[in-house]
């Protein structure tokens, strides 16, 4: 077997390894959705690439939707393998929130992929089932018809187009209070969020209620901190002391009203209850224990945008 790249010095079958890269770029693209990996992304593409290179290409009409089904196959196979295994639970050590996991994948390119695809989204994708998470990511993402879903997950269109909408359901969540609410609380949050990564004291100050109350489980915490912090300029002073750690952070919704998601590279490793009144935060607290996390119902606060991907991406 050739485990060569296309391109790495003359191949066999050059001209198809050069179709084949016009590709690439959109297979990373659905791989990374579905599997919340670079490394693993990666991996799934080269894959793909192998069983190109082993099947009569000649015979394949549409190279662009035989890529998408293929890869999504090896990207639904590596799930059910991860699901079994337990490989990735939710939650992790702290406090090295920017270390390599060890998947493979670059830091820095992932943390700038997750960014673009969105920190909350991939860590609401990973409270997905293996096949609710192609069904959606195929349909809702990539605008896929579900009658070329079935066949990928193994089901009917009607049974395909089921999953997608469950999954659908799990995404959105489950909000506790009116819309006009939730955009308040919103609105008060993104404040936060800005003040905290700025390290804007007086923004912080304006934000946060003169009696707040943080907790916090005391994985979250450095060395010796309180797990109680109480006052607006005690919660202020630790917050500014945060930013690096709030700009790996995004509104999503957590049991039912706006919290916080921290998630480097899309893996959830904290997230903020918050308690908004009157357009402040009166209380929040930081869940990092692993167990508690698998327990928060998580949600998006935001549509999920189709992506427009090109056959030559």
């Amino acid at each position: 077997m050739d485990g060569r790249k296309p391109g790495d010095g003359q191949h066999p079958q050059d001209g198809l390894a050069e179709r084949f890269e016009r590709h690439r770029g959109p297979l990373r693209a659905v791989a990374y959705r579905m599997l919340g990996s670079l490394g693993e992304a990666d991996d799934a593409v080269q894959e793909t690439w192998l069983r190109l290179s082993r099947a009569d290409a000649e015979a394949v009409g549409n190279l662009s939707g035989w890529l998408r089904t293929v890869v999504s196959r090896i990207c639904l196979d590596m799930l059910r393998s991860r699901t079994a295994r337990r490989e990735e639970p939710v939650g992790q050590e702290l406090p090295d929130l920017a270390r390599d996991t060890g998947d493979g994948g670059d830091p820095e390119e992932e943390a700038v992929l997750a960014d673009s695809v969105g920190r909350a989204l991939l860590v609401v994708l990973d409270t997905l089932g293996p096949a609710e998470r192609i069904a959606f990511v195929l349909h809702d993402v990539f605008a896929v018809p579900f009658d070329g879903i079935a066949p990928i997950v193994e089901r009917s269109p009607v049974a395909a187009k089921k999953l997608a909408s469950r999954a659908r359901q799990k995404v959105r969540g489950v909000a506790a209070v009116p819309r006009a609410e939730l955009d308040r609380q919103r609105r008060t949050v993104d404040a936060f969020l800005a003040a905290a990564r700025g390290g804007d004291m007086a923004a912080l100050l304006a934000v946060l209620d003169p009696d707040v109350v943080r907790r916090a489980d005391r994985a979250a915490l450095p060395e010796g901190a309180p797990t109680v912090a109480r006052g607006a300029r005690a919660v202020a002073e630790e917050t500014a002391g945060f930013a690096p750690r709030s700009r790996l952070a995004e509104p999503a919704l957590v049991n039912g009203a706006v919290g916080i998601v921290v998630a480097p590279r899309g893996r959830l490793l904290l997230a903020l209850a918050l308690t908004v009144e009157d357009e402040r935060i009166t209380a929040y607290e930081v869940i990092a224990d692993p167990g508690r996390l698998s327990r928060l119902e998580l949600g998006l606060l935001d549509e999920v945008r189709p992506q427009v991907t090109s056959a030559h991406g």
